[in-house]
């Protein structure tokens, strides 16, 4: 991808799935990786540098302003600059409605909407003065159309959806882009527990290509959007979901 080489991006959420599959496609193309994440992400950052680039592993707790801004503060120590922000980090706590606790609702938006604002909020600065920069978030299939026992995880998405658009209203004249990108079911370890007979009859079943996606296909689309070739792309939201929802 065009204009990928040399920048830095902070992925959050890179320890594993789908952050991790988007850190090594950013290291293929060139791109110095700090691999945020509050699991142990040092195995990624070897991947990365196997792949001839550069990597960092921050411990970062997303829902925490300090922890956050330390991360900011440590990529830019380390590398100079950030070009890019990939807000992936997230969690789930289903339950249906009528059961969900405050508790499940106040974690699952912790991480994956207030984590989302922190980061965004602890780059800016750095974005602001390059005049430049390209932040994208993980949402979902969920966050548009929502689904059964998944009111707090929709309600997350649904919400970095909102925040995309306003950033990019506010912001793009200051060189400065937001995107989202909407993965359907894809083949990471969290839906990979689900048994088989369940993925083949209630989920694969919804799929038109008969399958289900792969991480790698989610990180070529925070690729696209994070390159020179989508530069007139703003405030949009990306469905990489197989045809799943139509």
């Amino acid at each position: 991808m065009r204009g990928l080489k040399d920048k830095v991006a902070i992925i959050t959420g890179a320890a594993g799935g789908i952050g991790k599959a988007t850190a090594l496609r950013f290291a293929a193309e060139g791109t110095y990786v700090v691999v945020a994440d509050f699991a142990d992400g040092s195995g990624t950052v070897a991947e990365v540098e196997q792949l001839g680039s550069k990597g960092l592993y921050v411990q970062v707790d997303v829902t925490n302003p300090d922890s956050v801004k330390a991360m900011v503060e440590k990529a830019k120590e380390v590398f100079g600059r950030v070009d890019v922000l990939i807000n992936n980090a997230g969690i789930t706590k289903d339950a249906m409605m009528k059961k969900m606790s405050k508790d499940a609702w106040d974690a699952v938006i912790g991480v994956n909407l207030t984590g989302v604002f922190n980061c965004t909020s602890a780059v800016l600065p750095i974005m602001l003065e390059q005049q430049s920069g390209v932040v994208l978030t993980t949402s979902s299939v969920v966050g548009i159309y929502g689904n059964l026992g998944q009111t707090n995880y929709a309600a997350s998405k649904w919400g970095v959806i909102g925040m995309t658009k306003s950033w990019a209203k506010e912001m793009a004249k200051n060189g400065l882009r937001f995107n989202c990108v909407a993965p359907g079911f894809i083949a990471t370890d969290m839906v990979k527990k689900i048994p088989e007979q369940v993925l083949k009859e209630k989920i694969i079943i919804k799929i038109p290509q008969g399958r289900l996606g792969e991480p790698e296909e989610i990180a070529a689309a925070f690729a696209f959007l994070a390159s020179d070739d989508a530069k007139f792309i703003n405030g949009t939201v990306l469905s990489v979901d197989g045809a799943c929802t139509l």
